[in-house]
């Protein structure tokens, strides 16, 4: 019966932590388009805007893929 709180308390830890990785693989996202137009002198920051999109996808693929992960763990205990 005492496993019932700390299962759910895992899960929390879990998803929280699923949050935490979106958040920095945009940032990091972010800070290399920055780092590339400064190297190769883009005014436009376009390099900016498509790493960060794709860091933007990327991280949602991930978020989507380690909940599914999951979620079809606890449904099949």
């Amino acid at each position: 019966m005492s496993q019932k709180p700390k299962k759910q308390l895992s899960q929390y830890i879990k998803f929280t932590s699923v949050a935490f990785q979106m958040g920095l693989t945009i940032y990091f996202g972010s800070k290399l388009g920055e780092w590339l137009d400064v190297k190769f002198h883009n005014s436009n920051q376009l390099y900016y805007k498509i790493v960060t999109l794709l860091a933007v996808f990327l991280a949602m693929f991930s978020v989507i893929r380690q909940v599914l992960k999951i979620t079809n763990k606890d449904n099949n205990d």
